[in-house]
């Protein structure tokens, strides 16, 4: 055996006696985001050390939940380590046991594997894998949607990932159809690149004989996933097989069945590192352009959308207490003094729950939510992405950073009953000092409001340009 593999072993922790006898490697570990290790969801392990001398390819691996995407990043790692099949050897960096490093929330996090120090034996560059979570579980839509907003995150924050190589889309060999969510996945997944990107998105099937897939490939088609294509416009697939860390029985049929799976991975594995090799890096700095300002107009039609309740439910509010004055009319004209109960709306700040490190950039002067979810890895609200030249392209006032905060909770528009006499109503009610001057009365105060209330609607907070602090409300288009 290879002394480089003696000294991997040594350095590892044996969790299987096989055959093969399985390892479980001990990356170093660093938190894009710098929460603590329970919290953390940009997550990057190092195993060796970096060499300059050699170039580094970059793989971003997605795929639903059960296709075997685990499995096929620590084959990836053991044929880039040099380990063949009579070694009788198994090196794991993601552990399906309870005593995995990467904690039992592995499926919830965004994790970058670079495997260093093993250049030229396999392949003469090093190698670093993004694992996203498994798409497509129990928890739903928004659940995948908060998936691709966390790997928006990590190609956003500083020291994250710049360059990608080859975007490998993980389905399994005996598909015949993807459904509609699947698709949909894929497909957001491919949308975030620019054109050029689509040449470097290949398919790797898992769980494969060695056969040709041509269910799966048809399934490609019919829901027109774009990837890139050979010659005969196929999309570009590379097979692998899953069993490579099973335990071989002694019987020769066992010992050939065993062969034959780690023949189908070492097979499909250089065809796919061999690809990867020649590929054109892809630069993210357009892509990131690009999900930056996605990120601030999302957050401002949440925003806008957020305003709009909060004006309905005031609108309401005013109708609601319109109709209750008019019924007491007479009484309150005798008597000022007269006490009716009315509903008023008020904001509260409400916790946040979940599964992630949710937590909203605010801001305290217009109490408004700004960004929610806020960007995982913004330490403070001046690092978030709605912030541009220290003001928000968020809220509807525009403000200062400095009235922004971001926290586990958020505001929520909430109405009540209060009791008010005539005079306080007034005093509410009063919009300014020339209405007051004209003695116009309570429902005609209201009826005034209605009108204001209709504005934001239908308005948001726009920058004439970038290099501009002034703000204007200008109307939606």
């Amino acid at each position: 055996m290879a002394s480089h593999l003696q000294k991997c072993m040594q350095d590892s922790i044996r969790t299987h006696d096989g055959p093969p006898v399985r390892y479980q490697l001990q990356p170093s570990r660093v938190n894009f985001d710098k929460l603590p290790d329970s919290e953390s969801k940009l997550r990057k392990f190092t195993l060796g050390t970096c060499n300059p001398m050699y170039q580094n390819r970059t793989i971003l691996l997605v795929g639903a939940t059960g296709t075997g995407k685990s499995t096929l990043i620590n084959a990836l790692v053991n044929y880039v380590m040099g380990v063949q099949f009579e070694e009788k050897v198994w090196f794991e960096i993601i552990s399906d046991g309870k005593d995995r490093p990467q904690s039992d929330s592995q499926t919830s996090e965004i994790s970058v594997y670079e495997i260093f120090g093993f250049e030229g034996k396999t392949v003469p560059y090093s190698l670093t894998i993004i694992d996203t979570p498994g798409y497509g579980d129990t928890r739903g839509k928004e659940y995948d949607d908060i998936v691709t907003e966390k790997l928006q995150d990590l190609f956003c924050v500083h020291d994250g990932v710049a360059v990608i190589d080859a975007v490998g889309l993980v389905l399994k060999a005996t598909e015949n159809r993807l459904d509609d969510r699947m698709a949909y996945i894929f497909n957001s997944i491919t949308s975030l690149f620019g054109k050029d990107m689509e040449k470097n998105i290949v398919v790797m099937m898992t769980h494969s004989d060695g056969a040709k897939p041509t269910n799966a490939l048809q399934a490609l088609e019919d829901a027109k996933i774009q990837c890139a294509r050979d010659t005969n416009n196929i999309p570009v697939y590379f097979l692998f097989n899953n069993r490579q860390k099973e335990k071989v029985e002694p019987e020769k049929k066992e010992e050939r069945a065993a062969r034959h799976a780690f023949e189908t991975s070492e097979d499909g594995l250089k065809e796919f590192t061999d690809f990867l090799g020649q590929s054109k890096p892809q630069s993210l700095t357009k892509t990131v352009q690009v999900m930056k300002e996605r990120i601030r107009l999302t957050a401002c039609i949440q925003n806008l959308k957020e305003r709009v309740v909060a004006v309905e439910m005031k609108q309401r509010v005013i109708k609601n207490n319109r109709q209750e004055l008019q019924k007491c009319q007479e009484q309150m004209e005798k008597n000022q003094n007269f006490t009716i109960e009315v509903e008023e709306t008020y904001k509260v700040k409400v916790d946040i729950n979940g599964w992630w490190d949710n937590k909203a950039v605010t801001c305290n002067n217009c109490k408004e939510n700004c960004h929610y979810p806020g960007c995982t890895w913004a330490w403070d609200p001046s690092w978030c992405e709605v912030m541009k030249n220290d003001h928000c392209t968020s809220c509807s006032g525009g403000c200062h950073v400095s009235f922004h905060v971001k926290d586990t909770w958020r505001y929520e528009s909430k109405t009540r009953t209060v009791k008010k006499t005539l005079s306080d109503m007034k005093q509410t009610y009063d919009i300014n000092k020339a209405l007051s001057d004209r003695k116009i009365t309570l429902l005609e105060i209201m009826e005034q409001e209605m009108n204001e209330l209709n504005k934001p609607k239908t308005s948001c907070w726009r920058r004439p340009s970038a290099s501009s602090n002034n703000w204007k409300q200008t109307p939606l288009t």
